[in-house]
């Protein structure tokens, strides 16, 4: 194979972050912007955000990253939040590079072994290809741009493949290179390109005549390359649909289609270590007399083997990453960080938001992937160099990070600690390059911002018995919808969240004496969220409820989904005393604070006790509202209701068929388990048929949610019986 030299005009883009806004900070704001630029021009290693919901917190970030001018890793707790906040960041920063990163997984089962009853549950997975785009284009933008904002989730601590190798299987060009067209395939598939004559897809290309056309992995964007007698003498971009022509380029690079690459100059070393680690693993398990867990894992690594000698990838591939990264047993993986570090070392910034949830998530990765890995190891399933496919420790995340900002309207004793006893970063002359900050100046690592730029304040709390709480809620959403407004409520499960929207979406206490004046279009439409709702389709619900689809929103935990709903003028928490995580005072106030964004914004705790969490709650939003109240009075603020667009989709999806739009229209979804797996489907029609299997994949999905794998085996293998007998699979 002839390598293709790297092109030496290659550089790394240096462009300042531009903030566009017609907004300028006010409230607060410019107190918290000040407090934190001035905490990071001094070096402090960490630092704190305390701000209200709809105080703009979202703003003040955007505005410290302008001043900063450094490439910045934002990380959220959850995808439906990331999603609104990379959308908020690529308003604010149109001419930068804003990008996402989260798990593009859609269905994911990981492999896993249950030794009680001898099941082997193989990988199994649904990969969202836009979501794979906008992440290739995370690191892509990583590797060429200094002016690149990451949104992501705790998934950036997962494994990823070295950012140096990555980096390296790259195909450059430029007009009048000299290179023969087979390097040029050749590298393309290295790059993990597939060859296409037909379907032209993300990831692909294809070869006429004298032209080759590439569909770049993570862009929209098509490349042309034209070259004749072994010379480029033309690079263009084009739409893929249409096919027209969008802009002629002189050089391009083009990334590979995947994380986890595999160097062809080193495979014939890494293949030795692997093949040597083999045979000393089936030698230890054969010692232990376990002769068919080594028979096992010998087929299962020399198969892996092979595929990757053959076309350099394999499923699973990951699990081998240590060996291809030059890892020793046991070194930290790759991860999301390590590609901002490379380039950077630790001149760039770290935002996490929410982060008294965020930081627990991260905390909590390494210890549940390494449980489910060692019993793959154990019993010949995998070799033990699978352990280092894995996410970061806690210990190891910290030494990566780089000046951190911590943001949360409720920030834990973690955070708040970790701020206080903050270190500043040492520099030859002592003070940290291009501070404001002189000597013997104090600086406060915890800016508070709990002043909202439309003057509205925390919400009014109201504390009704629990008995008749249903009802006392549809009076309430009924007025609300009489208004325009909309109402989040809470409960306690999933179960919960689906019986409550059904019974009030299906109005079933109309009868009731107290509800014979309400007219019909004055009952309210409602929905629930939960888990279990696909990572896209939750947004579309959310936009529908702001939209007027529906006027209540049911769901356990809203405060995870990151909301920001200004039509929301009412938050219901049902049975409010029940002390737990979803009642806790951090949970508590977090959900409250979703009425904040209503100038009319209200609460009702519905409760027959008042817990410690609830008075504690109650006690900091009132101690807020109290000095929301004096800032508009002294400042003469009317408050003034928020008004906000419709976000376009971030990505754009066909709903899914087995969720109904509104719940009551399927009341038997949740059909037992072991129903669904009795019903006999040699009598059903074909209509039938294509019903059950879609119940048996959506309890498939929720089965591996809840880490029953081998429940959720066994409906996998029941659907594959009925396809089979159907005549719907070969």
């Amino acid at each position: 194979m002839v390598w293709i030299p790297a092109f030496a005009g290659m550089t790394l883009t240096f462009m300042d972050f531009q903030l566009k806004s017609s907004f300028k900070p006010t409230g607060d704001q410019p107190k918290a912007i000040k407090s934190l630029l001035k905490g990071f021009s001094a070096g402090l290693s960490e630092q704190v955000l305390l701000g209200v919901t709809g105080s703009g917190k979202t703003f003040t970030m955007a505005n410290v990253i302008a001043h900063l001018n450094k490439p910045t890793l934002i990380v959220s707790h959850n995808k439906t939040l990331a999603a609104q906040l990379y959308q908020e960041f690529r308003d604010f920063f149109p001419k930068n590079a804003v990008s996402y990163f989260v798990s593009y997984y859609d269905y994911y089962q990981p492999e896993a072994y249950v030794p009680q009853s001898d099941t082997y549950i193989e990988k199994e997975t649904e990969i969202n290809e836009e979501i794979d785009k906008l992440r290739l284009a995370a690191t892509t933008n990583l590797l060429t741009r200094r002016d690149t904002i990451i949104v992501a989730s705790v998934s950036c601590i997962y494994n990823l493949g070295s950012p140096k190798e990555y980096g390296n299987f790259v195909l450059e060009m430029a007009v009048g290179m000299k290179v023969a067209r087979e390097s040029i395939f050749s590298r393309l598939l290295d790059l993990q390109y597939e060859k296409t004559n037909f379907e032209f897809t993300r990831g692909s290309f294809r070869v006429r005549g004298d032209i080759i056309d590439v569909f770049l992995a993570y862009e929209d964007s098509a490349l042309r390359i034209a070259y004749e007698n072994n010379t480029i003498t033309g690079i263009s971009r084009f739409d893929p649909i249409t096919g027209k022509t969008t802009e002629e380029l002189k050089v391009m690079v083009i990334y590979p289609a995947k994380h986890f690459m595999a160097d062809p100059n080193k495979n014939k070393d890494v293949f030795n270590q692997i093949k040597e680690d083999l045979d000393k693993r089936v030698k230890e398990l054969k010692m232990q007399g376990k002769l068919l867990e080594a028979h096992r894992l010998s087929q299962k690594v020399n198969y892996d083997l092979e595929m990757i000698q053959e076309i350099g990838y394999v499923n699973g591939i990951e699990n081998y990453s240590r060996y291809f990264d030059g890892r020793k047993p046991g070194d930290s993986p790759y991860t999301l960080l390590d590609y901002f570090r490379h380039p950077y070392g630790k001149d760039w910034i770290l935002m996490i938001d929410e982060s008294h949830m965020s930081i627990p998530q991260i905390r909590g990765m390494y210890n549940g992937d390494r449980s489910r890995k060692q019993t793959l190891i154990d019993f010949g399933f995998r070799l033990p160099s699978a352990l280092d496919n894995r996410p970061l420790t806690f210990t190891e995340f910290l030494v990566r990070q780089p000046q951190t900002l911590y943001v949360s309207a409720t920030p834990s004793e973690y955070e708040i600690e970790k701020a206080r006893s903050s270190v500043v970063i040492p520099t030859k002359v002592g003070i940290y390059p291009g501070s404001r900050v002189k000597p013997g100046m104090t600086v406060n690592p915890i800016a508070e911002q709990l002043i909202r730029p439309t003057g509205i304040v925390d919400p009014e709390i109201m504390i009704r018995p629990i008995e008749g709480q249903v009802i006392d809620l549809a009076r309430e959403a009924i007025l609300r919808k009489k208004k325009g407004e909309r109402v989040l409520v809470t409960c306690l499960t999933k179960r919960m969240a689906e019986d409550l929207a059904e019974f009030l979406h299906e109005k079933k206490y109309m009868d009731l004496p107290e509800f014979k004046d309400v007219k019909k279009d004055e009952y309210p439409s409602v929905t629930y969220l939960h888990s279990d709702v696909l990572t896209l389709e939750r947004s579309d619900i959310l936009d529908e409820l702001r939209g007027g689809k529906y006027d209540v929103l049911v769901g356990i935990n809203l405060l995870r989904e990151g909301l920001d709903l200004p039509e929301v003028s009412l938050v219901a928490i049902l049975d409010a005393d029940k002390e737990g995580f979803l009642r806790s005072q951090t949970s508590l106030v977090q959900t409250m604070g979703r009425a904040a964004r209503h100038i009319s914004g209200t609460v009702i705790l519905y409760a027959d006790i008042v817990t410690g969490s609830m008075e504690r709650a109650i006690k900091e939003i009132t101690r807020r509202r109290t000095i929301q109240l004096h800032y508009n009075r002294t400042h003469h603020i009317t408050p003034v209701q928020v008004s906000k667009p419709i976000r376009e989709k971030l990505i754009e999806h066909k709903p899914d068929e087995n969720r109904p739009l509104v719940l009551a229209l399927d009341t038997k979804k949740k059909v037992h388990y072991e129903k669904l797996l009795a019903i006999p489907t040699d009598s059903l029609t074909p209509k039938d048929t294509g019903r059950l299997i879609k119940k048996l994949e959506a309890s498939m999905k929720d089965a591996a949610t809840e880490l029953n794998f081998e429940l959720a085996a066994t409906l996998r293998d029941k659907i594959r019986d009925i396809k089979f007998e159907s005549n719907l699979v070969k």
